[in-house]
């Protein structure tokens, strides 16, 4: 099998969208504002845009009848599944959910940019190699020779020493 990469133009995008939204009876000027206001977002956008307008309502059903008795209402119910009234699928509202898809996709990406940095950063692979030794931490206390002892690190004990590194056991606890 060979691989494709289509590429649509604005044609093939206005086509795509009117069969995606053709249920829902969107005018053709409204589809043609769409995909002209989201000129660089996939077909995929427009369908996840009409799911997030179908998923209001589900959330609006939820909300109506508790959380607690979604599962009451969906698994063997003496009233049946729930029903839906079709959405009214408005340029205004598409409009909006589009401009909240594209501000989630740019806090995507955001995100992945630092933690890329961060993962790419000195603290990060740069180090990693003594981090999995266990030689990483504590390098400029070894550099000049500091004593660490070790004593009770347990601040709600009598005898806690604030300089020890490690609990030997010595707490003291009066009862």
């Amino acid at each position: 099998m060979e691989k494709f990469y289509w590429a649509p133009t604005r044609e093939d995008r206005i086509g795509v969208c009117t069969g995606i939204f053709r249920t829902d009876h969107v005018p053709p000027e409204d589809i043609v504002k769409l995909v002209d206001t989201f000129p660089g977002q996939s077909i995929d956008f427009f369908g996840a845009l009409r799911a997030r307008v179908y998923d209001d309502e589900v959330k609006k059903w939820i909300s109506s009848v508790g959380v607690e008795n979604v599962g009451k209402k969906l698994v063997n119910s003496k009233e049946g599944p729930p029903t839906f009234e079709q959405p009214k699928m408005t340029l205004e509202k598409l409009l909006e959910y589009g401009s909240m898809l594209v501000q989630e996709q740019e806090n995507v990406k955001r995100v992945q940019l630092a933690d890329k940095y961060l993962n790419e950063a000195a603290l990060g692979d740069a180090n990693e190699d003594d981090m999995k030794r266990g030689t990483f931490y504590g390098k400029a206390a070894q550099q000049v020779n500091l004593p660490v002892p070790e004593g009770c690190t347990d601040p709600n004990a009598p005898n806690f020493d604030p300089t020890a590194r490690s609990d030997n056991g010595s707490c003291l606890y009066q009862f």
